[in-house]
């Protein structure tokens, strides 16, 4: 079942209704019932892109852990955020961005206590498929112009390839509907993801058996919209879509949030 909407300017059309919640902080009974929210972050960031959502959830009571992406590979990056879910007793829901999707679809599959499955921006690929064919499906992106890749060594020492976006175009391609002076910061701080991640074919696909949110941004510049809907349909997701850019749980942490507050309440 997909409950749709599209939010334009801020305000909610549709059968998706964005409304702040009440003031009143909930009874301490209450939030020891609900799930923990893990949230993943994807390329070109780090954990600091989910701090509106974080303030917002904590304000409703939950509690929350954002977890460090490594950005190596899908396989990797599901292993090390494993061992923050388990770390993480009882229920969870689990929250990818942009590639944190691809990530916390293998890092679910197989764990009951993972509730729902929310995608931000995100990718949702099925096994055999990679971040990179997936974007390039539909026309739309325009990453690959705004790329500045950096030779790299790891600590093995097989060489690679890091991919940043380049700060003076980070802003239209990334953050377009973030103030100029917190998308600067965010050029400045972001974390690159490894060429060979987003070739990285997937294994694992935990939205084929979890209940799964998808918030899809019309105005994607990483991810063609197109995309991110044709993933959304294909795992039957309930989906909201939004006219935002990539970075939208910084331009619209109060929709995120409540999303993901919307899936934590249909599985509890």
């Amino acid at each position: 079942m997909t409950v749709a909407a599209t939010v334009m300017a801020g305000v909610a059309v549709g059968t998706f209704a964005v409304t702040a919640n009440g003031a009143s902080r909930p009874a301490a009974a209450d939030r020891q019932a609900r799930p923990t929210v893990v949230l993943e972050h994807g390329a070109f960031a780090d954990g600091s892109s989910w701090n509106g959502v974080i303030e917002r959830l904590h304000a409703d009571g939950y509690s929350v852990v954002a977890a460090a992406d490594p950005l190596r590979g899908p396989h990797s990056d599901a292993v090390a955020l494993r061992s923050v879910l388990d770390h993480v007793k009882g229920p969870k829901i689990l929250v990818g961005h942009s590639y944190g999707g691809s990530v916390i679809s293998q890092a679910a599959a197989n764990d009951p206590q993972v509730k729902a499955l929310v995608y931000v921006a995100a990718f949702l690929p099925a096994p055999g498929e990679s971040a990179l064919g997936l974007t390039n499906k539909y026309p739309g992106s325009t990453l690959p112009d705004a790329l500045d890749p950096v030779p790299c060594t790891d600590a093995d020492g097989t060489t690679g390839t890091d991919l940043y976006i380049k700060q003076d175009k980070f802003r239209h391609q990334f953050a377009a509907d973030v103030p100029a002076n917190q998308a600067a910061l965010m050029a400045a701080t972001q974390r690159p993801i490894a060429e060979a991640a987003l070739e990285e074919k997937a294994t694992g696909a935990a939205w084929r058996n979890k209940p799964t949110w998808d918030i899809v941004t019309a105005q994607d510049l990483n991810i063609p919209a197109a995309v991110q809907r044709f993933m959304a349909r294909r795992a039957h997701a309930h989906t909201i879509e939004v006219a935002a850019s990539h970075s939208v749980a910084v331009s619209h942490s109060r929709l995120v949030a409540d999303v993901i507050e919307k899936a934590a309440q249909a599985t509890r």
